[in-house]
């Protein structure tokens, strides 16, 4: 595991003005090893669209969820699966680049 990610998770709060608001807070820092990086084109109503899937392969860690997102070398991840690997020895999370951070 050579690589080092950030789970973040959201979380929403109002604002002086009362509009809700949504900030990202990091949850954990894991270490994790970069599996599969590939481009894969979808076939969409407006057209084809390529989107890079990232998948993670890191140590256990209880709580993550599809809400969360990954940040991995400045890029902001949608987290798509998560699957536990053996009996919580570890977790292969499968994302969706966004791109760079905000």
């Amino acid at each position: 595991m050579d690589s080092q990610i950030i789970v973040q998770r959201v979380s929403t709060g109002i604002d002086d003005w009362g509009t809700p608001i949504e900030a990202w807070s990091d949850l954990v820092t894991l270490r994790a090893q970069v599996i599969q990086s590939s481009t894969e084109e979808f076939i969409r109503g407006a057209g084809a669209s390529d989107e890079t899937v990232v998948v993670f392969r890191t140590w256990y860690y209880d709580g993550i969820t599809l809400a969360d997102r990954i940040l991995y070398d400045g890029e902001i991840h949608n987290i798509k699966e998560t699957k536990e690997i053996g009996r919580r020895s570890g977790l292969e999370i499968r994302t969706q680049s966004l791109g760079e951070e905000e």
